[in-house]
């Protein structure tokens, strides 16, 4: 008697991203924001970054981690107002029970948005696309707010197609379509691939996804580093990468990389100061505080270092990190030096330092690439 193959079923994921969370909370609540640009975070002043933008501010061109002085200039009607991490917290719970009525299977990714196997649900519904209207309509009529939900059979493929139709988006890429979708993909849209990356590849005339597929991997990693295996991978369509119900974050943080050199202390720390306020907002995105700070440096000749500090009780305040980091590269011999890049990130977060682990140089730990 022959034995049955062990064949593993498709998966279905899918991928809940809420549209323009802080925003959108705040027009819920506040009856006259709504229909009007708002900006969560930053200042009228022109002080501070913004943290979330509505999507009548993002008609203006105005995006999050933007400095409030060029929000202001693209939208000079803008309303800004102060974050409620409490409330939004709360409403996150709620989300995340509405989740937890179909599958166990939930990967938060951070307040806003969420990973989710419904390979077996919990109610044998069975159809990905069902549960996902199930839940868009449950977060609608319960909770008065809008989320968009791509639906695949991998998590790469779920979180590129819920950002296809936003803001209310629901968009399903099955098996037989995958191949073809990536192939039409523009490099930018590849999750992971910043300005620079983009930029790199456009340069070496590498367009969409079937560009990339003509590469080896081989020629992928050359040009790439470590990332070019992924992006061999990913192209094709193949990412096992399961739903991970207990993700532990080891660091978190934030880089840059400008399109100029830096060469003055003063442009360094303005730098510092904006990188800082995204870290500082995903660090209360994921309710998180580290006891350890990094500062990362990439020099013009590529040449890059790390500095840490430590602290003995964990640490999560804009100022403190913001502090810390300019201390940290105040410290560097920067004269006749140019910086091409900067970054700062926060670890250490579930245990106090263990004295009796020893690093032959404790300001040289690898902590990047950051969100781990």
């Amino acid at each position: 008697m022959q034995e049955t193959p062990n064949i593993k079923p498709v998966r279905k994921i899918i991928h809940i991203d809420m549209d323009a969370f802080y925003a959108s909370v705040e027009q819920r609540d506040f009856p006259e924001y709504r229909g009007k640009p708002l900006a969560v975070g930053g200042s009228p002043t022109g002080r501070g970054v913004v943290a979330t933008a509505s999507y009548e501010a993002r008609k203006f061109g105005v995006r999050s981690a933007m400095p409030s002085r060029q929000a202001i200039q693209l939208c000079p009607q803008i309303i800004f107002v102060h974050p409620r991490f409490e409330v939004y917290k709360s409403v996150s719970r709620s989300i995340r029970e509405i989740f937890s009525r179909y599958t166990d299977l939930i990967e938060p990714l951070s307040l806003d948005e969420a990973y989710l196997d419904v390979t077996e649900d919990k109610m044998g519904i069975g159809s990905a696309m069902e549960i996902a209207k199930q839940i868009k309509k449950s977060i609608k009529e319960e909770l008065n707010l809008t989320a968009s939900a791509g639906i695949s059979i991998n998590k790469f493929v779920a979180k590129i197609a819920s950002d296809i139709n936003k803001p209310d988006g629901l968009t399903f890429i099955g098996p037989s379509k995958i191949e073809r979708f990536m192939d039409d993909l523009p490099v930018e849209k590849f999750h992971g691939v910043g300005k620079v990356t983009a930029d790199k590849m456009k340069g070496m005339q590498l367009f969409t996804g079937s560009d990339l597929k003509k590469l080896s991997e081989d020629q992928l990693v050359s040009n790439f580093g470590k990332t070019g295996h992924f992006f061999y991978r990913i192209v094709r369509g193949i990412d096992d990468r399961e739903v991970q119900t207990h993700r532990e974050t080891k660091s978190l943080g934030a880089e840059d990389t400008f399109t100029y050199d830096l060469t003055t202390l003063d442009e360094m720390n303005k730098e510092l100061d904006r990188i800082g306020v995204t870290v500082a907002n995903r660090l209360e995105k994921n309710q998180l505080k580290g006891r350890t700070v990094t500062l990362k440096v990439k020099f013009s000749d590529f040449t890059q270092i790390t500095r840490n500090q430590s602290f003995a009780h964990p640490i999560g305040d804009l100022d403190t990190i913001t502090e810390t980091a300019k201390q940290l590269l105040e410290k560097l011999d920067l004269e006749d030096k140019a910086v091409r890049l900067l970054g700062i990130s926060l670890s250490n977060f579930h245990e106090p330092e263990v004295k009796s682990r020893k690093y032959k140089d404790p300001e040289q730990l690898e902590l990047f690439p950051f969100g781990s």
